[in-house]
């Protein structure tokens, strides 16, 4: 079943300006426009985040005909997307215990790509990233994981370790940001069936 609905969620005040999600929103653009692309801005709230992911894809299709790409946090929202939809998803220098990570940022922050705007991190968004943890549950769907050794906010180890049973790319050095994902995106779009014919750059066939 072909590809036809696909879903990027970005990371901790992130927002769909980051690199990561221009490129695939611009490649979606130009190459596959007709599939069904959706990147939203993610509130700080982690149960309205996923709220609102849930009503923006209720009526699309489940299993093999959608794919998730999450980054940092959003790779934690992802796994969680993927459980509930039966898809395959696609996990970039993924949060793995964002509720313990966090807690040091409660207060008030700055959004990464605008920093005159600010929000709120609340005491009560901890018990809201618990609610959505998967990680005792078997995956729903295929796996990707890509994990940079040289990620400067999370541990690449931690990541290796949550997700077993995901195809792993392991990237000596990099960075949390990924920036050189330009360089993988082929092989991202093509482990989310997006790239008939050119192979998943990761040394195997598409």
């Amino acid at each position: 079943m072909p590809t036809t609905h696909l879903l990027y969620l970005h990371g901790f005040r992130s927002s769909p300006q980051s690199t990561k999600a221009r490129l695939v929103a611009a490649h979606m653009a130009r190459h596959r426009p007709d599939v069904t692309f959706w990147c939203p801005q993610l509130p700080p709230s982690p149960r309205e985040a996923m709220a609102l992911v849930a009503r923006g894809i209720a009526d699309w299709p489940q299993g093999p005909a959608m794919a998730v790409i999450g980054s940092s946090l959003g790779g934690y929202y992802a796994s969680w997307v993927a459980q509930q939809w039966r898809c395959a998803s696609v996990l970039l220098n993924p949060a793995v215990n964002p509720a313990r990570d966090l807690a040091r940022h409660i207060g008030e922050q700055t959004a990464w790509h605008n920093p005159e705007e600010r929000f709120f991190f609340r005491p009560e968004f901890i018990g809201e990233l618990q609610t959505l943890d998967v990680r005792h549950q078997p995956p729903a769907g295929p796996q990707l994981l890509i994990a940079a050794q040289g990620d400067e906010v999370l541990d690449w180890r931690e990541m290796v370790a949550r997700y077993p049973q995901a195809r792993q790319r392991v990237l000596p050095g990099g960075d949390h940001a990924l920036s050189d994902f330009a360089a993988h995106l082929p092989g991202v779009l093509a482990f989310c069936g997006l790239e008939d014919g050119l192979g998943d750059g990761l040394g195997n066939p598409g």
